[in-house]
């Protein structure tokens, strides 16, 4: 486990998206509101910005027609692109030194390079980046004829290398910014709330746990933190046993849902696991227009309440907690996603205060 890793608490982290169009003023929203600074999506800045476009920069088989997105397998390049593409994975160093992870830089984020400038001037012991879930991006890519790239095999293991790659290069940027700050790589799978319905009836929890234990393990390996977020019902054993350090469940909407898994969330927070709470609504607009910092605070104390109903003790649970949004804000308007990241801020500084 990484050093600091167990003091970690009451911390408040944004998840993602902002809906700003002036960089600056985006990144004032990073540095005013978190001393964990995160890297935002601008997705009403640049499309490329979007949670599954960003991460896609020279995958092997992907093609865009006429702003069509599909994946291509029979044609001449995708083998000699994945040739090259396997060829530089296995020449990777460990440390993520090798300046072949440059060739899987992501170059379309506008926001980036200030994220990485904040982490030099700041030398926070933290620092969010995150990549798409690799389930939730094999089901929303497919072939010509419309069939996910789960159920491709080589595909499938594209996907998967792809993103960890994209998650090394994160790790070796922000650790060339600042050696003694540790990465936290947020793995995006809002897809995996859908498992169990009959749009997945062929899916098994193994699958997706092994795909997701594959990129989380390589975080870990490599000096960072792996997380799971997840902004719907989920079944938080899948992203317990693929071994992420933190898990980020939307307790806003879905407090409950956290309950149900109560074995699996004891021996994970007895493993030093972190629950960020995401308790700041941003996919209602009025319900955030609404909200107060009190009624958050209820909120969260309850959400708390359902575990120790089931025996997990309120201290242990607290000592693990951290603070997030419900969902990344690059929908809402930008004096709603500040009230939201503010709100994050002032709650994590009223547990701090008690």
């Amino acid at each position: 486990m990484v050093q600091k890793f167990s003091e970690l608490q009451y911390e408040s982290l944004a998840i993602g998206s902002l809906p700003h169009t002036d960089l600056g003023k985006a990144m004032e929203v990073v540095k005013n509101n978190f001393k964990i600074p995160f890297w935002p999506q601008l997705v009403k800045l640049k499309k490329n910005e979007d949670m599954i476009l960003q991460f896609l920069e020279n995958m092997p088989s992907f093609f865009c027609e006429k702003e069509k997105i599909y994946l291509e397998v029979e044609s001449e390049k995708f083998f000699t692109d994945l040739e090259k593409f396997f060829l530089d994975y296995d020449n990777i160093d460990e440390n993520c030194n090798s300046n072949l992870l440059d060739n899987y830089a992501i170059k379309n984020s506008a926001a980036f390079p200030k994220f990485i400038e904040i982490i030099k001037n700041t030398e926070p012991h933290f620092a969010k980046g995150q990549i798409v879930g690799p389930f939730t991006l094999s089901t929303t890519l497919t072939d010509k004829s419309g069939k996910p790239a789960f159920y491709d095999e080589t595909l499938k293991e594209i996907i998967v290398k792809t993103l960890i790659l994209k998650a090394l290069w994160q790790i070796k940027e922000i650790k060339k910014a600042n050696s003694s700050t540790t990465p936290i790589i947020f793995i995006d799978e809002p897809s995996i709330s859908q498992l169990g319905t009959s749009a997945y009836i062929s899916v098994s929890n193994e699958e997706v746990v092994d795909m997701i234990k594959l990129i989380s393990d390589v975080i870990k390996k490599n000096g960072g933190l792996s997380a799971i977020h997840c902004c719907g019902k989920c079944n938080w054993t899948i992203p317990i046993k693929s071994g992420v350090n933190i898990i980020n469940p939307d307790v806003y909407n879905y407090a409950k849902n956290l309950s149900t898994f109560s074995d699996d969330l004891k021996e994970f927070i007895n493993n030093d696991g972190k629950i960020a709470w995401g308790v700041v609504p941003t996919l209602d607009e009025n319900a955030l227009k609404d909200i107060s910092l009190e009624k958050i605070i209820d909120i969260f104390e309850n959400a708390v309440k359902y575990l120790t109903k089931k025996g997990i003790n309120e201290k242990i649970i607290k000592e693990h907690s951290l603070f997030t949004p419900t969902c990344g804000a690059g929908a809402l308007s930008e004096n709603l996603a500040i009230k939201a990241m503010e709100l994050v801020r002032e709650l994590s500084e009223r547990y701090y205060d008690i």
